[in-house]
Parts: structure tokens; C-alpha cells; sequence
């Protein structure tokens, strides 16, 4: 079996810009992604348009071009199509890394297609694949969305979205304005502060104006073939229902990380554990990239703020490699 310098796990965007790294610094790599390229992006909702700027979201050097400051979901995957063209990265799609083992000084992988072997593996498998769960009865019911794509098979149905922050918000006003029966579930009282600045007025008067319900301080007790019910402070409120879209956020896939061997920070976030400086975990080579970083606080690295992973473990390999 030949060994790899490096293996990367996961083909989003810090994954991509880790491939380009290597490749500048003439390393043998491969990535290995689960799903399609960039994954987590494909399944954004399909009129999706990112809260960043399109410049903001480069890497390798390749032009990202909008329409609009904001780009949508579709430019980006044409976007980082591109990218993958332009370096010629790489990359073995469809293949899902199932767990990892030690071989002497190096790491075994074994997958979906097979084993492969690597002296250095970077962990940048993003957080968006994997939703937050209710745990509640009901939740596997098959009009249980955790993932959002399009407005139209909701028209003329009653929805509940579960949730107050932007994707909540984001179907809640999608839906409503194709013509479904939208009703929201909030636990707090309020819709999130940090709300994209121009939905977060929009969802308030939609909700003032009573076009969509929204109980506030509730918790959604159980999911019913045709119902759902909520935990109100007024007391229990059974409402009819067709789908219920839970937009209550997502996080990494600690499955994977268990299997992995990736040692989780319980009490900080269940963050990878990682060197601040070298993203390296406990197991020697072993680094981690992107928004996994954060573990369950999602809100605080992006795109934008990781893509300094890449060169900054790939310098330490090749450090570390000349040294040796």
C-alpha cells in the first residue's frame, strides 16, 4: 500500500485550501471526502446567499466573481468547482472515512473504497452535515426536516420551524412568502440578536403583523402524523400540522471524531482538542482544520476565518520534515 504524505479529510472549503497548500509545497497528498465536493455547501438551501462577501471566501489565489457582494449558493459551487480545476487537486469523492489506526509511525485509514495510509492526516470535515436532534418523540417521523432546500413543497401546508436564529428565520420567511401556513416554535423570548440585520426586521413585523405565528418561550413537546405539540407558558398547545422544519443548528460529527480516536474537550464547547498554534491534536500529526475548531460554539469560525489553517499546518509538516 503506498503511504501518503498527508491525507485531508473533507473536501469543503478549508479541506480544498489544505489540498492547495500541499500541493504548493510539493507534498504527496490525497482528500477524501464522503459526499460530493464541497458537501456542506451543496446541501444549503437552494436560494441560499452567504453573509460574507465573495472575497472573503477565496482561496488559492482563484477569483471568486458575484453577481452581488453577497454570492448564493450556486456561485459558490461553481466557485470552488473552479478551484478544484485550476490545481488540479487531488481528490477522491464518495469515499467516507470510517475510522483510523496507528501503523508504527504512520496512520491507517480504512474507508468506503478501501485503506488508505498517510504519515500526517488533517481532520476538515466542517459541522453542517450533521443536525442538532430535538430528542423528542416524534423526531423521526418522515415530515421531520433537519435540512432545508426548497420553498415549494411546503405550499399550502401548515410548517412549524423550530428555531429563532438566521436559518430559522431564513425558511420561515421563504416558505411563507411561496404560500405555506408558517408557525414558529422559539425557546427564548425573542427572535435571535445576531439575526442577519436585514431579516431580523422583516420576521418581527411578519410576526407583529400575525402573517406568522410564533410562541415564544416554547419548547415542542412531541411530533404527531398530524400534529405537534408544544409546551407554551400558557400551557399545552396541540396545533395541526404537515411538516415540521427543525432549524435549530448543527454541529461536528463526533461519531467520526470517536472513531478517529480525536480526543473531545468536554467541558470547553466538546471542541477538538488542539495546540492553539500548530492545530495539532494529542495524536502526533494529527491536526485539526476550519470550523470543527469551535466544536459546538458554530458561531464564531467561518470560512473567512480559518483559511489561514492550511498554510499554517503545512508549514509546521514541512518543518518538521526537513528537521528530520
Amino acid at each position: 500500500m503506498k503511504t501518503h504524505q498527508l491525507i485531508i479529510i473533507g473536501a469543503g472549503p478549508i479541506g480544498l485550501a489544505c489540498g492547495i497548500a500541499a500541493t504548493k509545497a510539493g507534498l504527496d497528498y490525497i482528500i477524501l471526502e464522503k459526499g460530493v465536493l464541497v458537501n456542506s455547501l451543496y446541501h444549503f438551501p437552494e436560494q441560499m446567499t452567504f453573509f460574507s462577501t465573495s472575497n472573503l471566501l477565496e482561496i488559492g489565489d482563484v477569483p471568486f466573481v458575484s453577481h452581488s457582494d453577497k454570492p448564493t449558493r450556486k456561485e459558490a459551487l461553481e466557485y470552488f468547482r473552479r478551484v478544484h480545476d485550476s490545481w488540479k487537486l487531488n481528490l477522491k469523492l464518495y469515499t467516507a472515512v470510517e475510522r483510523m489506526e496507528k501503523d508504527g509511525a504512520d496512520y491507517l485509514l480504512k474507508t468506503s473504497k478501501g485503506d488508505f495510509k498517510a504519515e500526517a492526516v488533517i481532520v476538515s470535515t466542517g459541522f453542517y452535515d450533521t443536525a442538532r436532534k430535538l430528542d423528542i418523540p416524534g423526531e423521526n417521523l418522515p415530515k421531520v426536516k433537519h435540512f432545508y432546500d426548497s420553498p415549494h413543497p411546503y405550499v399550502n401546508q401548515n410548517i412549524l420551524v423550530i428555531g429563532a436564529a438566521n436559518s430559522a428565520c431564513d425558511v420561515a420567511l421563504e416558505t411563507y412568502y411561496k404560500g405555506a401556513h408558517v408557525t414558529m416554535a422559539i425557546r427564548g423570548s425573542e427572535i435571535y440578536e445576531k439575526t442577519k440585520y436585514w431579516i431580523k426586521p422583516n420576521i418581527e413585523n411578519r410576526i407583529k403583523e400575525g402573517a406568522i405565528k410564533a410562541y415564544f418561550n416554547t419548547e415542542v413537546k412531541e411530533i404527531k402524523p398530524g400534529s405537534v405539540i408544544l409546551a407554551t407558558p400558557e400551557g399545552e398547545v396541540s396545533l395541526e400540522n404537515d411538516f415540521v422544519l427543525a432549524m435549530i443548528g448543527y454541529t461536528p460529527d463526533y461519531s467520526l471524531f470517536e472513531q478517529l480516536g480525536l480526543p473531545i474537550d468536554e467541558e470547553n464547547e466538546r471542541r477538538p482538542i488542539h495546540d492553539a498554534e500548530t492545530l495539532e491534536t494529542p495524536l502526533k500529526n494529527v491536526f485539526v482544520a476550519g470550523v470543527i475548531n469551535a466544536g459546538l460554539n458554530t458561531s464564531t469560525l467561518f470560512i473567512e476565518n480559518t483559511r489561514d489553517h492550511a498554510d499554517k499546518i503545512v508549514d509546521e509538516l514541512k518543518t518538521r520534515w526537513v528537521q528530520s
